[in-house]
């Protein structure tokens, strides 16, 4: 193409730029899938040879179930979502294998227990509704329309465990016929979107309509009006739960409230506002509520029921295990974290990885759980429509939350809450709950690249 100049005379036109082809890296994925699946075949192979001299015989059971698993999550992620972030798949399926062999190590000391074949079944299930997410949701934007839906049908999940029995303190299990589930689990999962949705279309009025306080011009709030809702939803989903005295899912939620309204009005001050009323909760619930008292005093003196003749507690145990591990682990298979209790294989779980894994291997766990509440942040703040990014933010925050709520609590950081380590912990619900977190993490990933692709279907 030529275009007259000035003087009349004629120059050549700028070529148009090429488009950019981004590269897909399904291949990193697939190495890094192999990978994993053979780390935990070897520690699968590992416990058996420390317990029993030789290799289990289910270990190649063991390695083709995860490996197929794994395989047909691969290939669906292939078909639909090409451009999504290599890491997220191979980091999920190295946790949840872990977890199993952590779960089978702890079934060797329970023989009437058996734990880790109904994991593997929810597991199945998990992978299986990860796969349902990845094929049939071909835009993340699709789940805004259903932001109220998602906020009644959690409040409805949150609601059900009041009528039926406590167990262990609190009322956060249904029950039925031998058969028991978690609601509060996708509870959570819904309360994102919800969040995200409702913030994503009310962020302009929530960063720059507001009240002044008293005399400070920088301190605003925004009119009731906005804000109202959400708060009022907020107050009764944390309200039924510390009915139901699960204070861990409270404080869950209570911190990915504040984090998303920090994201979508960009002040913060909800920072402070939410550290401030989170201690005020947290002195109140521990003074009034007796079973959450009781945790804080087991925090406060981990050792005193040793002092009293009673033996080490669930804390002082775990502690016990952490201390025994040392830098390098007593190695899979021979160590005593069993002697914690009913809870050693959900609640505990770390408590076992600590001992017998050592500093290094908790380290490299607490690694992959980082590397994967990165790359979903990475994912959402690349996105450029709000709702992605709120939703991303707000998923991986979930993860992150619940890490430094469970590690916490069982290394004496901050009091004890009864929760599951995603993918680590035995539980049923918590293993599905954070495979779809992992699927819809994947969907806005692939979105979040395949924006900036030239070549790619608009």
């Amino acid at each position: 193409m030529i275009k007259a100049g000035m003087s009349g005379t004629t120059v050549a036109a700028d070529p148009p730029t090429p488009a950019v082809r981004l590269p897909r890296r399904r291949g990193i994925e697939f190495t890094l899938i192999v990978l994993a699946v053979l780390l935990c075949v070897y520690g699968y192979c590992a416990v058996g040879l420390a317990k029993n001299g030789t290799v289990p015989p289910g270990a190649a059971g063991y390695g083709a179930g995860l490996g197929v698993l794994a395989l047909l999550a691969h290939v669906a992620v292939r078909l639909r979502a090409p451009y999504a972030d290599p890491l997220l798949l191979p980091i999920a399926v190295l946790l949840n294998g872990l977890g199993l062999v952590l779960i089978y190590r702890l079934d060797l000391e329970t023989p009437r227990d058996q734990a880790a074949p109904i994991q593997l079944i929810w597991s199945t299930l998990g992978v299986a509704l990860f796969i349902v997410v990845v094929l049939f949701l071909r835009d993340h934007r699709v789940l805004q329309r259903y932001t109220y839906v998602s906020v009644v049908t959690a409040l409805v999940l949150l609601t059900l465990p009041i009528f039926f029995p406590a167990v262990n303190g609190a009322r956060i299990w249904i029950r039925i016929a031998g058969f028991s589930i978690q609601p509060g689990e996708f509870a959570k999962v819904l309360l994102a979107l919800f969040f995200a949705g409702y913030l994503a279309a009310n962020r302009n009025a929530l960063a720059y309509t507001g009240r002044q306080i008293w005399r400070f011009k920088r301190l605003q709030l925004p009119t009731g009006r906005v804000l109202g809702p959400i708060v009022a939803i907020w107050l009764l989903s944390v309200g039924v739960l510390v009915l139901e005295r699960d204070l861990g899912t409270s404080l869950l939620f209570f911190g990915l409230f504040v984090i998303l309204l920090y994201v979508a009005t960009g002040r913060t001050g909800w920072i402070a506002v939410g550290l401030l009323l989170a201690c005020v909760g947290a002195v109140a619930v521990g003074w009034l509520e007796p079973h959450v008292h009781s945790r804080v005093q087991d925090w406060l003196h981990p050792f005193a029921s040793i002092d009293a003749g009673d033996g080490p507690n669930q804390i002082a145990q775990s502690l016990f295990a952490f201390a025994a591990g040392g830098m390098l682990g007593t190695g899979l298979g021979l160590g005593h974290s069993i002697l914690i209790g009913f809870a050693a294989k959900s609640d505990f779980i770390l408590a076992t990885a600590g001992e017998e894994l050592g500093l290094i291997g908790l380290s490299a766990i607490f690694l992959l759980y980082a590397l994967l509440v990165e790359r979903g942040y990475r994912a959402g703040l690349t996105l450029r429509d709000p709702f992605g990014r709120l939703l991303a933010i707000g998923l991986a925050s979930i993860v992150a939350l619940q890490v430094f709520v469970i590690a916490g609590g069982v290394t004496g950081l901050i009091p004890l809450t009864g929760m599951a380590m995603p993918f680590l912990a035995q539980g049923g619900s918590s293993v599905v709950t954070n495979w779809i977190i992992v699927a819809l993490l994947i969907r806005i990933s692939d979105s979040a690249r395949s924006q900036y692709d030239g070549t790619a279907a608009p």
